[in-house]
């Protein structure tokens, strides 16, 4: 492997012709992220769909609790290296599974005749795991030094989801799904700079 390659930038420069394997990784890793971005605007959706009023209702504006362990993309995300802005994605892919299962776990409570919200909130779970292994996969395939394995993130949000009164705790699982939506929508476009062909 060349200096260059080994050093390679990503951000993105078209000149640089990607590996046959590489490219096919990336391409279908991206493929995965824009099916998940579809997946979590879905679930965002029929989230809010059960949790009665004021949820959904025109100029409801809920608090935007904090989320122990995850936050959304910070405003200079985009302007990062390419392979910081995938670490950063596959740390926040990693730390979303818990939080999506305490949210089910509460909703399994507060709407157990809400079947398919159940079965999209398990789903996405296992699919945040996915999609942050597969982000790894390239990571590790772009020569990305690897990383010592990730803690479990802290249980402090999922305890507050499973303690928190009724209204709070809708609220928490709404910010956890936007989280969700958010960090997939950010994982897409981040890989779509690597895409040959795709956006520069």
């Amino acid at each position: 492997m060349s200096r260059r390659e080994g050093n390679l930038d990503l951000q993105v420069d078209s000149s640089i012709s990607l590996l046959p394997h590489l490219e096919a990784k990336i391409r279908q890793t991206h493929s995965l992220a824009h099916l998940l971005t579809n997946y979590a605007e879905q679930l965002f959706q029929e989230y809010v769909q059960h949790q009665g009023d004021p949820f959904g209702l025109p100029g409801f504006s809920p608090p935007r609790l904090p989320v122990a362990g995850l936050s959304g993309p910070a405003p200079g995300h985009a302007g990062l290296p390419a392979r910081e802005r995938l670490r950063l994605d596959a740390a926040a892919l990693h730390a979303l599974p818990p939080l999506l299962e305490a949210v089910r776990r509460r909703q399994a409570e507060l709407n157990p005749r809400a079947p398919r919200l159940l079965r999209r909130l398990e789903d996405a779970a296992r699919q945040a795991r996915a999609l942050g292994a597969a982000v790894e996969a390239v990571l590790a395939a772009l020569g990305a030094p690897a990383r010592a394995p990730r803690p479990d993130p802290p249980p402090a949000a999922a305890a507050a989801a499973a303690s928190a009164g009724v209204f709070p705790a809708k609220v928490l699982g709404l910010r956890v799904c936007g989280l969700y939506r958010e960090w997939v929508s950010r994982t897409e476009g981040d890989l779509s700079q690597l895409v040959p062909g795709g956006p520069a």
